[in-house]
């Protein structure tokens, strides 16, 4: 489904963007599904992952809706993590972070979960699904285009604007691919409405998922998943439990 020059683009620049590749029903039943949770949740929403001042948060969505493991399973997103990651590739997480109205503070910049490009090539590649509006004033993600090349780390602690950054900008049902070794954050909501946003995050078969997903889906929801999606999140490899017995769980920033 990419073209050359997509698949270029994402090579060089790091990122594609996908206007309205999620149709209006589909946006509408992500928005209804994220507040549902936001609600039932309460306070302990996002807690299998990680909490923060400042924003909402979800984790461990494959586990709550088929929508979500539909978002999984975009065919052209697979694609993409194939490009990046290579043919083995699996889910390593499925979260939305929700940032709060009237919000100062800006991420800083980062690679996802600290990850650098080894021998193997790249590691991890991210799907920002677009809730809402991305505008300059509502906490759009930053992005340093190209800096996946560098194979460094941003500075420690770089809250400041990069001169060759970015913003993601794009209307809600917008989905942006990011080589996720790309030095990118979230900036600050100055708005009155909150700024949501899904992330459907890869890694390769070589590395510990973010949650490991056969811990936390439930027994109903691993056995009516289709052997693809069974193979996605990596429910059935050995290698994956070996992994998350060492350490899974990795940390890291989500936009």
């Amino acid at each position: 489904m990419l073209t050359e020059a997509q698949r270029r683009q994402l090579d060089e620049l790091g990122y594609l963007v996908f206007p309205g590749l999620m149709s209006p029903d589909q946006l509408n039943s992500l928005r209804d599904r994220v507040e549902v949770l936001f609600q039932e949740e309460g306070a302990n929403s996002g807690s299998e992952f990680k909490q923060e001042p400042g924003a909402r948060r979800l984790a461990n969505l494959v586990n709550k809706g088929r929508i979500f493991e539909e978002a999984m399973m975009t065919p052209v997103i697979l694609e993409c993590m194939a490009h990046v990651l290579g043919p083995q590739f699996k889910l390593s997480s499925v979260n939305v972070r929700s940032t709060n109205p009237h919000t100062d503070a800006d991420q800083p910049l980062h690679c996802d979960s600290g990850a650098l490009p080894d021998e193997r090539g790249y590691s991890v590649c991210n799907s920002v699904w677009m809730l809402d509006d991305f505008t300059p004033e509502n906490g759009a993600t930053r992005m340093v285009p190209g800096s996946h090349l560098c194979r460094t780390l941003p500075p420690p602690d770089m809250y400041e604007a990069h001169p060759e950054q970015q913003l993601v900008v794009g209307t809600a049902g917008t989905v942006v691919v990011m080589n996720a070794h790309m030095w990118h954050g979230g900036t600050a909501n100055g708005t009155g409405a909150p700024r949501r946003a899904m992330h459907v995050y890869f890694t390769r078969f070589d590395k510990p998922q973010q949650q490991y997903q056969k811990r936390w889906l439930s027994a109903e929801v691993q056995a009516r998943l289709s052997p693809e999606a069974r193979r996605v999140l990596a429910l059935d490899d050995p290698l994956n439990d070996q992994l998350s017995a060492t350490g899974s769980g990795m940390s890291g920033f989500m936009k």
